[in-house]
């Protein structure tokens, strides 16, 4: 099948792209290259340098390409940068969403998958969160996500478009960008391994839902893939499993301080310090993965532990 990834040079976009690839379809990828890096993408990948908010230079991508699948990735991922500029947000995260469902419509696409946010979209939770959890978004970022939900289910009713929402938990792995207001896995990695102190924000115990990148690429090419019971499914990807800030960070100063020792640096990973919290963070989330696992036979199959030093091992062959 013909796969248009938006946002596919990116961290979780390229991973997706990886697999399609491995899986025998054809992708190709829509990027502005904003955060977004060629390098990221096989060479014969082809890529449209495109910001998914200008119908003008978008509309050609799909009478160009032709997809019959889309996989939508382009967002803007920041929940401080919403809180400060919701503006901005809903601009990238809805009326980009919007250009692409628009175009897809226009062009006889089968199914879009959605990258949408189980880590932000049930609020506070204590226990893992199913899909009929009340959503109760807190943040600008977590509103745009479910407004975006909202617009999949118009298309698939008034568009006949099969369109599936995966609600990540909090993604890590290679190729997660360090900079900006990024993962805290790629910015920990990063300052640890540059023997750079890292800071804690807040008291370090918020609960986080880790899951690994390559288990959520698996979940997009089994989301597009598989069939479904409904013209539109929303469904979780995470593993349920709680790590607190604490515990995260802890785990990676060991593992970036064994890194440095094997590659003969005698300088030890700086203590880790404490500062504000951000704004608009949860203070617990954690979600379900039982639809997925039932629907389209998907399940998180790498542990953090596993995960962590996977990572650690790929940003310590970064230059720095």
């Amino acid at each position: 099948m013909r796969v248009l990834v938006t946002g596919g040079a990116g961290f979780i976009g390229s991973h997706i792209v990886d697999a399609l690839q491995a899986a025998g379809h054809e992708p190709a990828v829509v990027d502005d290259l904003s955060s977004g890096r060629r390098e990221n993408l096989p060479a014969n990948v082809p890529l449209y340098e495109v910001d998914v908010r200008d119908e003008a230079k978008l509309a050609p991508v799909f009478e160009d390409f032709r997809p019959q699948w889309v996989c939508h990735q382009a967002a803007q991922m920041s929940v401080s940068r919403s809180v400060r500029e919701p503006a901005f947000d809903a601009e990238i995260n809805i009326l980009g969403l919007l250009r692409v469902l628009e175009q897809s419509a226009a062009t006889g696409v089968q199914r879009v998958v959605f990258a949408s946010s189980g880590g932000v979209l049930y609020g506070n939770v204590a226990e893992p969160a199913d899909e009929q959890t009340p959503s109760n978004p807190i943040s600008p970022y977590g509103i745009s996500k479910w407004a975006g939900e909202k617009y999949l289910e118009f298309f698939s009713r008034e568009h006949n478009i099969e369109t599936v929402a995966l609600r990540y938990s909090n993604v890590y792995g290679p190729r997660q960008s360090p900079h900006g207001e990024a993962g805290v896995v790629a910015i920990f990695a990063t300052l640890m391994l540059a023997a750079q102190q890292a800071t804690i924000n807040g008291d370090g115990s918020i609960v986080r839902d880790f899951v690994y990148v390559g288990d959520v690429a698996r979940a997009n090419l089994a989301a597009l893939q598989s069939n479904l019971p409904d013209a539109f499914v929303p469904m979780n990807v995470g593993t349920g499993a709680a790590t607190t800030i604490n515990e995260l960070a802890q785990n990676m100063h060991t593992l970036c301080g064994q890194s440095r020792q094997r590659t003969g640096n005698s300088e030890p990973v700086p203590a880790l310090k404490y500062g504000p919290p951000r704004a608009g963070d949860l203070q617990s989330n954690l979600i379900d993965c039982g639809r997925a696992r039932s629907l389209i036979g998907w399940e998180p199959g790498t542990a953090i532990d596993s995960g962590l030093e996977s990572t650690v091992d790929w940003f310590s062959g970064q230059p720095g």
